[in-house]
C-alpha cells in the first residue's frame, strides 16, 4: 500500500515473499508436538501459519484460538472486498470515521504516522479516500503474535502471507529470491522480537504505485526486505522503500533499529551494514 493503498493489499491479496524454512503443518489443522502448537489458517485472502513453542499450557492454546479469531475479525472490519465491512462503508460514504470501531481509529492514526515517517511514500489517502490495506496485515499479525506471547508462550512465529513476526527463538526466516522462484536469497536468524517483511513486483507484477504520480513505481528493486522489531513498521518501510526506488538505501540507513536487504533486477544486492549479522547466504548448510 505504501505508494498506493490499492497496490499492497494486506487484506485481500496473498504475498509469499518470506518463509520460515521449517516443516509446516497440514492446512486447516493444529499439529502438536509435545509442548509445541502449529496451525495454518486461511483468511484475509491469504495464508497464516502459527508456530508456538511452550504451547502445551491451556492458556496458550486458548490464545491461539483467540489470535485466529482476531485475524478473522480484522478481515471482517477492513476488507475492501466486503461491501459490509467498515472500510468499504467508509469509502462509500455510508459510515463516518467517528462511528467506526476503535480498531479503525487506531489504524487511521498509524497510517498517518506512516505517511509522515515515509515523507508521503506510504499514503493511505493518496487517492482521496482511506484505504489502509497496506498496513493492516502487518499490524494484525503483530498483535496476534503479541497475544500468544502475553499468554506465556516461550517462542512465537506468525507468518502472514510471507511476512513474519517472531518473539523468542531461535528462528530462521527465509527470504525468497524473486529471480529464482523456489529458492532462498538469504536467511534471517532471529532470537527476540523481530519482524521481517518483503515487498516487490515478483509475486504480483508492477502493483506498487508512486503516490505522488499515481503511476507504477520505478522498478529499481526486484524485492526489498526490511527487518525490525514490529511487523507494522517492517511492512510499511518495505513497501515505501520499493516505491522510493533509488532513494531508498540512504533513507533506510537512517531508520532507527532497522535493517534491510534488496535484490535488483540484474541480480546484484544491497543491504544495510547490520543486515549481514542477522543473515547468511541461503546456500550454506542449515539445520
Amino acid at each position: 500500500m505504501a505508494a498506493g493503498p490499492r497496490g499492497e493489499s494486506a487484506v485481500a491479496a496473498p504475498r509469499a515473499q518470506a518463509r520460515v524454512p521449517r516443516h509446516a503443518p497440514q492446512q486447516g489443522a493444529d499439529a502438536s508436538a509435545g509442548d509445541r502448537l502449529r496451525r495454518v489458517e486461511h483468511t484475509m485472502g491469504t495464508v497464516f501459519s502459527f508456530d508456538v513453542r511452550g504451547g502445551g499450557r491451556p492458556r496458550v492454546a486458548a490464545a491461539l484460538d483467540a489470535a485466529v479469531e482476531w485475524l478473522r475479525h480484522v478481515d471482517a472490519v477492513f476488507s475492501t472486498y466486503r461491501p459490509e465491512s467498515q472500510i468499504s462503508r467508509l469509502a462509500a460514504g455510508t459510515l463516518a470515521l467517528s462511528a467506526c470501531s476503535p480498531e479503525v481509529w487506531e489504524v487511521h492514526r498509524l497510517c498517518d504516522v506512516a505517511r509522515r515517517r515515509t515523507g508521503g511514500w506510504f499514503d493511505a489517502e493518496y487517492a482521496g479516500g482511506f484505504d489502509p490495506t497496506g498496513l493492516v496485515k502487518g499490524w494484525a499479525v503483530e498483535r496476534a503474535a503479541a497475544m500468544l506471547r502475553s499468554a506465556g508462550a516461550d517462542a512465537v512465529c506468525v507468518n502472514g502471507g510471507g511476512d513474519v513476526q517472531v518473539h523468542g527463538g531461535p528462528w530462521r526466516i527465509g527470504v525468497t529470491d524473486p529471480l529464482r522462484p523456489g529458492t532462498l536469497a538469504t536467511v534471517v536468524h532471529a532470537d527476540g522480537d523481530v519482524a521481517v517483511a518483503t515487498s516487490g513486483p515478483a509475486e504480483r507484477g508492477a502493483h506498487i504505485l508512486d503516490p505522488h504520480t499515481h503511476e507504477a513505481a520505478d522498478p529499481e528493486f526486484a524485492s526489498m526486505t526490511v527487518a525490525c522489531a514490529g511487523l507494522t513498521d517492517a511492512d510499511v518501510l518495505a513497501t515505501a522503500a520499493c516505491a522510493m526506488g533509488a532513494a531508498a538505501p540512504s533513507w533506510l540507513r537512517g531508520q532507527r533499529a532497522t535493517e534491510a536487504f534488496a535484490i535488483r533486477p540484474d541480480g546484484t544486492t544491497w543491504c544495510t551494514p547490520g543486515f549481514a549479522a542477522a543473515a547468511r547466504d541461503a546456500d550454506q548448510p542449515r539445520d
